[in-house]
């Protein structure tokens, strides 16, 4: 490891913006806040502006590392302490000068701020907290800002953080104990949940204060996540199944602002005056009474890393759902393991990213956020992964054909979101079209459905877009090929054909070689 103190500005933004791209834990705002005379910017709930990658991923923010520097030796992380790279870390002016640079020249609407631990995770969670002080009160910046939580940071130095950022993240990185420990031997699910634990308390103080609840911002469709809470809270309460099946994560009730200040692995520094700590709790005032200030009203989301453990698609969407009803969160992102590391615990240098895989795992995320899925609907130990061709809502519809074919002119809202090829958007626009006219297929089709895959499970006025028979092989066939030519000849069947012992139409479906193509669309 090299450390360097000689780089330029642009030397240090090539180094830590290219060491973050592998943290996926951000997205579109969430907040609004408008912009104010002699401030600099604004915060838009609707999302931020996007851009692309080199990698191809999505990304909307100055997306940076506070440092590259880690006092840890995680197997997967290319920043681990093991690794013969050049360190550096930004000064907080350093920062502020390259976001407030960077957003008047239009080149983005807000910050991500994650980073490596420099010394302690109280020191490195205060060099953060210098940052966006600064930002917020000497450069007057009303931008979205995304800040990573380290675990093991003190708790008051966390809390200040809150009221500073929109949104903040704490990477669970490994879903079950077994798999951090395998592979981050210093890190524990305890120490990472407590900051989780610590950002929901403070998140949910606030709502009450202004008079807000979680189920008041969920939406309709989502709503089954804030009442499984108390459904579930009996046998699910602080647990997350691992791989074992036993206690994977355990998380403590610890109330926001108290607990330990950091892990007894890597102690805070002393408030001594020649602690590093020492130089910054002196010179970056707190901020002043909360009383009118928002804590992270984006919410919080989290990480973690697919691929690199042998966790299958069940205890992963299994550990996603506890994460949204025990912690509230925004988002669970995933990320698939990109191989950086030669370790003999980890998949070799020339395994591909399972893409994907992760994107199957978005969808079914986006099923149990807002069409009222549980994980155990999705999949289950005997079938505890996704059919890579299918999305997960055609692969679960095929696996309960007795349900279908639905009516659109009498089914409930909540029906018509089973259905493949409906979302929200347009299940809304149905219920309210048929109030006042008789729906036919190509009125569905004006409402945004997509007749590629509903056409198999749904009716209207009793009658199905074509002579389909209810069989799985023969709908997964259609739903994996483009052979257009046989939806066509079910519309318009012959009068005659030679007797057959099977009446299955004698239908030909050519290799699914291009079925990736089935990824676009709606669910």
């Amino acid at each position: 490891m090299y450390l360097s103190s000689s780089l330029t500005l642009e030397e240090k933004l090539k180094i830590l913006s290219d060491a973050a791209k592998y943290d996926v834990a951000c997205t579109s705002s969430g907040s609004d806040r408008r912009g104010e005379k002699g401030s600099l910017g604004n915060s838009v709930a609707a999302g931020i502006c996007h851009s692309f990658a080199s990698d191809g991923r999505c990304i909307s923010l100055l997306k940076i590392l506070l440092s590259n520097e880690c006092i840890y030796d995680c197997k997967y992380c290319l920043n681990r302490r093991s690794n013969d790279k050049v360190r550096t870390t930004f000064t907080p002016d350093e920062i502020c000068s390259l976001t407030v640079e960077f957003y008047k020249r239009n080149y983005i609407e807000g910050l991500f701020l994650s980073s490596g631990v420099v010394k302690t995770p109280t020191y490195t969670m205060e060099l953060m907290y210098r940052s966006l002080y600064l930002l917020r009160t000497k450069y007057h910046f009303r931008g979205y800002i995304h800040a990573k939580a380290v675990p093991g940071a003190a708790p008051e130095i966390i809390e200040q953080i809150g009221y500073l950022a929109d949104r903040m993240s704490v990477n669970m990185e490994l879903p079950t104990r077994e798999s951090l420990h395998a592979l981050a031997p210093g890190k524990s699910h305890e120490n990472i949940l407590k900051p989780i634990k610590q950002i929901q308390h403070g998140i949910t103080d606030y709502r009450l204060s202004i008079g807000k609840s979680a189920q008041m911002e969920r939406s309709s469709a989502n709503r089954y996540l804030s009442n499984s809470i108390f459904k579930d809270k009996k046998e699910k309460q602080d647990t997350i199944t691992g791989s074992s099946g036993s206690k994977a994560l355990n998380g403590p009730q610890t109330p926001a602002g108290t607990g330990p200040s950091a892990s007894p692995a890597h102690p805070a520094p002393s408030s001594d005056a020649g602690s590093p700590s020492f130089y910054f709790r002196q010179n970056t005032p707190s901020l002043p009474a909360a009383q009118n200030r928002s804590f992270v009203p984006a919410g919080q989301s989290t990480q973690m890393i697919i691929g690199a453990t042998p966790e299958n698609d069940y205890q992963l969407l299994q550990v996603t759902q506890s994460l949204y009803q025990q912690f509230d969160l925004k988002r669970v992102f995933f990320s698939a393991y990109v191989p950086l590391n030669e370790d003999s615990a980890l998949p070799s240098l020339d395994t591909a990213p399972p893409l994907l895989r992760e994107h199957r795992l978005y969808q079914a995320d986006w099923l149990l956020r807002f069409y009222g899925f549980h994980a155990e609907d999705l999949l289950d130990p005997s079938r505890p992964n996704f059919n890579i061709l299918l999305d997960p809502k055609c692969d679960w519809a095929l696996r309960h054909l007795g349900l279908f074919p639905i009516e659109i002119q009498t089914a409930s809202y909540e029906d018509l979101l089973k259905v493949p090829g409906l979302g929200n958007k347009s299940a809304y626009r149905i219920v309210q079209a048929r109030r006042t006219t008789r729906l036919d297929f190509p009125a569905l089709k004006k409402l945004g459905v997509v007749l590629k895959r509903a056409q198999y499970f749904i009716t209207c006025s009793g009658k199905m877009l074509y002579r389909t028979p209810i069989e799985e092989d023969f709908i997964t066939r259609q739903l994996t090929s483009t052979d257009q030519k046989t939806t066509w000849s079910l519309d318009h069947p012959q009068t005659y054909r030679q007797l057959s012992l099977f009446d299955d139409l004698h239908l030909s479906t050519p290799a699914p070689e291009d079925s990736l193509k089935t990824l676009s669309g709606q669910l």
